[in-house]
């Protein structure tokens, strides 16, 4: 019945009802696509913070994304939002969990505890409906979660970039779906969706879709994300090359992605990688190969640390009497700086004893990571002798001889 349904082209008063647990990247940005008047679907979007909820309701966009602020302020969408969960899964087709699962050191895992509670919520709820899992988990996950509950939970690992999350679904690279085979007729219609909620429908090459195990979609997450992480520390270690022997890394990298079996993506150099998937996805693949031989993904995480401490090294080395930090995000002009590499550069400056002040527009403090927030930007140049930016920004160009950036791509 919900394979049908999926795909039907009932009146209104037979849509399709989804549920989506959680108002991130993931979660905001798939109930927008899903929401899409042609897909005959009716969203309601769940999530605990009520403050992100009651701008959603006024239809703003709590995060930075042009895609998600255009949907919202000027599309049709089939689309609620709510944080009142009585009875909210129980007259549902399909329910998606995109809630957090951040990575804990002490455990060596995912704090899945949101997944599974939200899982049980639902159970108690809604004994048969569709779960898909978004949330990036462990290698192994799903079908615990099948040992738990029932084998009804899917999972489909998320390809989305931090302020082009609507972007990157509406443009997909893959759709995979993890699903057991009692499901695979389920997993064909899901795709399908997908498919025609994408603008993958509307191209002569319409987007590349997989379906296998929940575990090896689980490992296709982690390890792409890994891959990317290698590459980014790759550059970052020929960054700092460059700059000890005093060479132009702009034009190294350049001639090094030239040779198209290398090319020019994730090649700017920068303090670390960081952001919401990057460090905890490598560190849970780290995790995961407790007890199997391995070299490179043990590396990935090292030379990330290692690259923080050189940049503080060498921002050391220019004996600065006062230091400002140019923004704490990782990408420019974003607005998440959740384990942003400037934070660890911070923290190691101040283990030397360094007074540091940070410019951000985003924080709306006076104080945070024991250094003072200055909120007036002229005031900001003029007060420092060096400004320690991770991304480079033209608002920085007056004050250029004054900043320290590795973003040889964007700097000046």
């Amino acid at each position: 019945m919900l394979a049908n349904n999926l795909l039907s082209n009932n009146s209104h008063t037979n849509l399709t009802r989804i549920v989506v647990v959680g108002a991130g990247y993931v979660g905001l940005s798939n109930a927008i696509l899903l929401a899409q008047p042609h897909l005959d679907t009716q969203v309601t979007l769940f999530d605990i913070d009520n403050d992100k909820i009651k701008q959603l309701q006024q239809k703003q966009s709590p995060l930075q994304d042009a895609e998600i602020c255009d949907f919202l302020a000027n599309k049709t969408l089939n689309l609620t939002a709510t944080y009142h969960i009585a009875d909210l899964y129980q007259d549902c087709d399909l329910i998606i969990i995109a809630t957090p699962t951040n990575y804990d050191v002490a455990t060596g895992k995912f704090d899945t505890s949101s997944v599974e509670a939200s899982i049980q919520t639902i159970r108690e709820q809604n004994a048969s409906v569709p779960i898909i899992i978004k949330s990036t988990v462990p290698i192994g996950f799903t079908v615990t979660m099948h040992q738990k509950f029932d084998d009804n939970i899917l999972f489909m690992p998320e390809f989305l970039r931090e302020g082009q999350a609507l972007y990157d679904n509406l443009y997909p690279s893959r759709i995979i779906t993890g699903v057991t085979n009692k499901l695979a007729n389920f997993a064909d219609s899901l795709m399908s969706l997908y498919q025609l909620a994408s603008k993958s429908h509307t191209n002569e090459n319409p987007v590349t879709t997989l379906i296998m195990p929940p575990t090896e979609a689980e490992a296709v997450k982690l390890f792409a994300n890994s891959y990317l992480a290698t590459r980014i520390a790759f550059f970052n270690e020929l960054d700092s090359f460059a700059e000890k022997q005093n060479l132009d890394s702009h034009a190294i990298i350049t001639g090094v992605g030239l040779d198209p079996r290398i090319d020019t993506h994730y090649n700017n150099p920068s303090f670390g990688y960081g952001g919401y998937c990057l460090p905890k996805d490598t560190q849970q693949l780290k995790a995961n190969y407790t007890g199997i031989p391995a070299n490179l993904i043990h590396a990935i995480v090292d030379a990330n640390n290692t690259r923080k401490r050189f940049i503080a090294r060498q921002i050391l080395n220019k004996n600065p009497s006062r230091i400002g930090v140019y923004r704490l995000s990782m990408k420019k002009d974003a607005d998440n700086y959740r384990d942003s590499a400037i934070l660890d550069i911070i923290t190691l400056l101040q283990q030397h004893g360094l007074d540091i002040t940070i410019y951000e527009p985003s924080l709306n403090d006076t104080q945070f990571q024991g250094c003072a927030v200055i909120h007036d930007l002229a005031d900001f140049k003029h007060n420092h002798d060096l400004i320690v930016a991770n991304r480079w920004h033209d608002e920085l160009q007056n004050v250029a001889d004054n900043v320290y950036s590795r973003d040889v791509f964007g700097f000046g």
